[in-house]
């Protein structure tokens, strides 16, 4: 399988470079998922909030749960946004350029392979022909 198989000519600075984008890349892609978490945990604060106020005004704290509503609930997280524009907002100006600008250096360098460095960081830490140390699945014994 020559999926991970540097193209004929690529110097070790270009993988090493390529390794490094793709390394932020895979970065970016846990801080997304972090953005997300927090679009979600935000959300769910929110409604918790209004159940809140709405459990003082049954309780007869009245003033207490309109203060509440007009100040909290439904609030903006950021000046004009609630989390799901933050979410859009993050994907289209930042995480979809970053994306589309690491899959173009891996097309033009690499032929558009992936995880190069990881294959031969792999290929120099393995111990040939030691089981578990397989290079590729189809090496591995019973494959």
């Amino acid at each position: 399988m020559s999926d991970h198989i540097r193209p004929e000519g690529v110097s070790d600075a270009l993988v090493e470079a390529t390794g490094t984008l793709s390394e932020a890349y895979e970065y970016l892609i846990r801080a997304r998922g972090h953005v997300y978490s927090a679009h979600q945990l935000i959300g769910r604060v929110d409604i918790l909030a209004g159940e809140a106020a709405d459990q003082l005004e049954a309780a007869g704290a009245v003033e207490q749960a309109e203060r509440l509503r007009r100040e909290v609930v439904g609030r903006n997280v950021l000046t004009g946004r609630w989390t799901f524009q933050m979410v859009e907002e993050f994907d289209a100006t930042y995480y979809r350029v970053f994306e589309d600008a690491e899959r173009r250096v891996r097309d033009e360098l690499l032929g558009g392979k992936r995880h190069v460095y990881e294959s031969e960081m792999k290929d120099d830490r393995r111990t040939d022909g030691e089981q578990g140390h397989e290079r590729r699945p189809g090496d591995a014994p019973g494959a």
